[in-house]
């Protein structure tokens, strides 16, 4: 019967249909393989797509080697975060997490080995996961998004630990301080905590838009993307993108940019940005604009760096964001070339 109804489709309405869900796609997380070799990415219509770095980097690459391996339905709505273990791809959506072996996942059977819901406050409840990390050291997944608070699940046993309120509305990023260990989250409502994973209890508050500096009040107080190094954060969305000094929370660095920050991360002595508009941006600590590099998306949501040390031969970063491309960069000067949907 499915396939009949298939054949019942006309080819060129298909090709039509097909056509149009690319160009109206959103690519909202990347994920790279523990291997090194493979990208997961996940867009608005609930799909992942599995490329092969390996393939698309040889030199016998052809233009069929910047299409997905294989792409399969994971979520009903959007998948908004992906995570990778040793074993597993992780990916969230609304109001749930699931699981996916990596090693099935390349041999093209995507079946979920494991779905979890967080323990939210009624059944009627399904707020979109917007944001994953991973806590290795304390076998920890942390989960948070439209329902203001961030989970932690035992990743040996499946179950919900904790959770932690504080935030007066949705969180849209994580970041991991190992060291203390502590884990920051900002959100809508303007603010980076910082949480202690040890007592599970909020140690500090940054409410950035409060700060004359950052201000821009007419971009609204949302933070949208969050990063640490040490003793080091850098936040930005509505506020101006800015490096803060955690200990004694001070802003030391704002960067002139105008278009708000969506994904920024720490790469050695530079801070890496994308948001607004088509370019990743590299900074100097100083607050220098080193580079803009022009990518083919017309805004940007995420950046991936494969640094995993099995791979160095596909040591790239990827930037995606309002299309069906995913842009590779072989160095961080210039754009290589796009894998596509």
């Amino acid at each position: 019967m499915e396939r009949a109804a298939q054949q019942a489709v006309p080819l060129g309405q298909m090709e039509v249909f097909q056509a149009l869900q690319r160009l109206h796609m959103t690519i909202f997380s990347q994920s790279v393989s523990p291997c090194g070799k493979f990208l997961a990415a996940g867009n608005n219509y609930g799909q992942i797509a599995i490329f092969s770095l390996s393939a698309a980097l040889s030199s016998e690459a052809k233009e069929e080697s910047k299409k997905p391996m294989v792409t399969f339905q994971a979520h009903d709505g959007p998948v908004y975060s992906m995570v990778s273990t040793d074993r597993h791809l992780l990916s969230a959506g609304d109001g749930e997490v699931k699981a996916w072996l990596w090693a099935e996942i390349l041999k093209k059977g995507c079946k979920e080995l494991w779905r979890r819901q967080p323990p939210y406050r009624t059944s009627l409840e399904v707020p979109e996961i917007n944001a994953l990390l991973l806590v290795p050291k304390e076998n920890l997944l942390i989960l948070a998004g439209g329902d203001c608070q961030l989970h932690a699940m035992d990743l040996e046993t499946g179950t919900f630990m904790w959770a932690l309120r504080g935030h007066t509305d949705y969180i849209h990023c994580l970041a991991l301080r190992e060291r203390s260990p502590e884990v920051l989250s900002g959100g809508e409502d303007g603010a980076v905590r910082l949480w202690d994973l040890r007592t599970a209890k909020e140690v500090q508050t940054i409410e950035v838009y409060k700060h004359e500096e950052c201000s821009r009040p007419h971009n609204g107080r949302w933070i949208g993307c969050l990063a640490t190094d040490s003793d080091w954060m850098v936040c930005g969305g509505g506020p101006a993108l800015t490096l803060w000094h955690l200990r004694s929370s001070t802003p030391t660095t704002v960067f002139p940019m105008r278009a708000p920050q969506k994904h920024v991360t720490f790469y050695q002595d530079l801070i890496l940005s994308a948001g607004q508009g088509r370019c990743v941006n590299q900074w100097q600590l100083s607050g220098e604009l080193k580079a803009q590099v022009p990518g083919s998306s017309p805004g940007l949501l995420s950046l991936s760096l494969n640094q995993q040390p099995a791979a160095p031969e596909c040591k790239v970063l990827t930037a995606a964001g309002n299309s069906c491309r995913v842009d590779v960069f072989t160095n961080l000067g210039y754009r290589a070339f796009s894998l596509s949907f």
